[in-house]
């Protein structure tokens, strides 16, 4: 089968599960009802990314283009757009927002092409239309790391930034002592966003991803856990048969086993 007939197969497909005589679960979704398993799939695609996992990327990047497709499949019954129409737009948007590639514009490096795409994508929605929604315009349902870090780069490339990173390191020491000094569960709440958003900060100056490096953390803190809750019932012990002192030894064994 040729590479466009696979992908006419799949259009195929998910018009049968959606017509007449198909799947009544497929027939009864809408957008609303797919947004969690669309978001579930994408960190599906994450989690075989970062264990490195060939196959399991291949399957999940399949279930994102299923969702994809879906989604399209139910636009075109409401003669709202077809999946042809999303592989087009986004084809032409590539091409427009890459002009140093398909014309003749120059980028020296990645700033320099992310700054163009912007200017770009600005001149799309028109200066009526940027003005309305401002530098800012961020989708703010992105996971809170993820959502400060898009802030603060975007504030970046209009010059709103410390020079260095020591700028962003002497806020985050000002915000902890802040949080020090907090009261009430309000105040309590609001100083330790102001922490975590001044940690992103130095994050993004060391240009590490914060997301990436808390889930990487979790991650560690669970396996940890597991090895501790593993050497325990190879010893016949409950938690309660041990103090904190114990579980430190054997996370510290954990930790000394990843070396």
């Amino acid at each position: 089968m040729t590479d466009a007939n696979k992908w006419q197969e799949l259009v195929s497909i998910i018009a049968r599960l959606r017509g007449k005589d198909g799947c009544p679960w497929d027939k009864k979704q809408d957008h609303f009802t797919l947004k969690r398993y669309l978001l579930e799939e994408c960190y599906e695609v994450i989690d075989a990314i970062d264990s490195q996992d060939d196959a399991a990327l291949c399957d999940e990047l399949g279930d994102v283009l299923l969702q994809v497709v879906l989604h399209s499949q139910i636009a075109a019954e409401e003669n709202k757009f077809t999946i042809d129409d999303v592989v087009d737009n986004v084809s032409q948007k590539m091409i427009r927002r890459h002009p140093h590639i398909f014309s003749n514009a120059h980028a020296d490096n990645a700033e320099d092409v992310l700054t163009m795409w912007e200017k770009i994508k600005a001149e799309e929605k028109g200066a009526q239309e940027q003005k309305k929604r401002g530098i800012m315009k961020i989708n703010e349902n992105l996971p809170a790391l993820m959502l400060a870090q898009k802030a603060q780069d975007k504030a970046h490339r209009v010059g709103f930034d410390w020079p260095d990173i020591s700028g962003a390191e002497e806020k985050l020491t000002e915000e902890l002592k802040e949080l020090s000094q907090a009261e009430s569960a309000d105040e309590r709440q609001d100083e330790l966003g102001d922490v975590l958003f001044s940690l992103v900060n130095v994050a993004r100056f060391m240009d590490v991803d914060a997301e990436d490096a808390l889930r990487a953390s979790v991650r560690k803190f669970i396996k940890r856990f597991n090895y501790i809750e593993d050497t325990l019932n190879a010893k016949g012990l409950q938690w309660e048969d041990v103090s904190l002192a114990d579980m430190d030894a054997i996370w510290n064994e954990a930790k000394g086993k990843e070396k």
